[in-house]
């Protein structure tokens, strides 16, 4: 397959750790978003936040996926994010599939909580009541991937079967 598969949807839905079991399965190589932009930079992407702010983030986050939509056979984890500038969802469609992993507000409060320190939009005291409006202000962006599978109450190896059978179905059409 020389085609990419990317990742996207909110934090927490599983992107990171499906896009790497996933790319395992199909052979494929595994590239986050996120840690390619830190290894270019040489901060993490909360540093970037702190010294330079969201738009600067952004602006790298657009450069990166550009980089990556020229590759092949990857498997893309994006950030959060990512599809907030429609030029990235443009950008990815060129040479991938792509596919929005989705989870209800609870099971992504209780994936980021683990997760907090390393989450910049998020703030400390951060309720399910805030996911939901910050969901709510995406997901005309996540609606524009070629398809949505929802990963709340399933384990990885379904989720992984199930965007095999995506990217299967797709390839023969």
């Amino acid at each position: 397959m020389a085609k990419n598969i990317v990742l996207t949807g909110f934090m927490g839905a599983g992107k990171s750790t499906v896009g790497m079991k996933l790319a395992e399965r199909l052979k494929m190589q595994f590239v986050d978003l996120d840690k390619e932009i830190e290894k270019v930079t040489g901060m993490t992407i909360s540093q970037i936040f702190k010294r330079y702010g969201e738009i600067r983030f952004r602006s790298e986050e657009s450069l990166m996926a550009a980089k990556l939509a020229k590759k092949e056979n990857l498997v893309i984890a994006t950030g959060g994010g990512t599809v907030l500038q429609e030029s990235n969802i443009d950008t990815f469609r060129e040479n991938g599939l792509i596919i929005c992993l989705e989870a209800n507000p609870e099971d992504i409060f209780a994936r980021v909580n683990r997760k907090k320190g390393t989450r910049p939009l998020l703030k400390k005291n951060m309720t399910v009541e805030d996911i939901k409006e910050m969901l709510a202000a995406r997901t005309p962006f996540y609606h524009k991937a070629d398809y949505r599978i929802d990963t709340s109450g399933k384990d990885l190896d379904t989720i992984v079967k199930e965007i095999i059978v995506l990217v299967k179905n797709q390839s023969r059409s």
